[in-house]
């Protein structure tokens, strides 16, 4: 970053390492503030960033430079849900066509008979419909139609992982948890895993199996969602923790920031040259600190 004669390096996501399981479908969620390095990571398991080293490995093969046809073949494998559905389809086209050329892509389809069966086979897995969907533009649809709409796209070539950026940050409160309780669903009923991103704990907590929590590109805090969650220990989870607003001082006037935390928040990161994961005897990760 910078010009000349003010370049630094940042390292959006520094040696993050974790496995999930071909044989246990599991929620597994990236948790952290804008800048903590979580989307960058979703963008490489994606294969949208390169990593500039490391390696990401998918059924035990490498896909850090695949070949296009391995290229081809992961992308069926491994399907994105992004942020804003109102981005994610393009408003001059109708939805039902994107489901329909991702039929023809990856399931190789060409009947149109064939194609409506599985297009609509991944819509009723999501709540809807080929007839509620089919000739209508993005913008008949509500937003969480439309999320869900793009949750069956990514169903359509039945990949084992879905890698979810975000994916009720642009709905109305009052429908983020159908997307969330869909999820749930996926993994439960269908059997796909799904790495979920979010910086909300509340929703985290409901449907995580694991979780990491990065603060500056790194992993401060990884283990069980309900361990974790319940009583985290590095000061940066605890900062995100304490930032969860609570209705039991609503009108009191209580309201201020853990200026501690974060102090000592601020502190872990000039220290995190010198820092490592250390196990705990509850199946946590939590980097520790030594000074330089």
């Amino acid at each position: 970053m910078g010009g000349l004669l003010s370049r630094k390096e940042v390292r959006a996501v520094d040696r993050v390492s974790f496995t999930l399981s071909a044989d246990k479908p599991e929620i597994f969620t990236i948790i952290g503030e804008s800048g903590s390095g979580k989307t960058t990571l979703a963008r490489m398991i994606l294969g949208l960033e390169r990593p500039t080293s490391g390696e990401i490995r998918f059924r035990g093969e490498s896909v850090t430079k695949p070949s296009r046809a391995e290229r081809l073949k992961f992308m069926a494998s491994v399907q994105p849900v992004f942020q804003n559905p109102f981005e994610a389809f393009n408003p001059l086209k109708k939805v039902d066509r994107y489901l329909a050329s991702t039929a023809q892509r990856f399931l190789g389809l060409r009947d149109k008979t064939a194609i409506d069966a599985a297009m609509d086979a991944a819509l009723q897995k999501v709540g809807l419909s080929l007839a509620e969907v089919g000739g209508r533009f993005p913008h008949e649809l509500s937003g969480g139609q439309l999320q869900r709409a793009a949750i069956a796209r990514a169903l359509i070539p039945n990949p084992p992982l879905l890698v979810a950026d975000e994916p009720v940050s642009m709905v109305d409160a009052s429908l983020r948890m159908s997307i969330v309780n869909l999820l749930r669903s996926l993994r439960d009923d269908f059997g796909v895993s799904v790495i979920y991103i979010t910086h909300d704990l509340a929703t985290a907590y409901y449907i995580s199996d694991r979780l990491i929590i990065m603060q500056k590109g790194r992993v401060v805090e990884m283990g069980p969602a309900r361990t974790v969650l319940d009583n985290p220990e590095h000061p940066y989870s605890r900062l995100l923790k304490a930032s969860v607003l609570s209705a039991d001082d609503a009108g009191d006037g209580k309201l201020a920031p853990a200026m501690d935390l974060v102090a000592l928040s601020e502190e872990r990161v000039r220290l995190a040259g010198n820092s490592r994961l250390s196990e705990r005897p509850d199946g946590r990760l939590v980097r520790t600190y030594t000074e330089a």
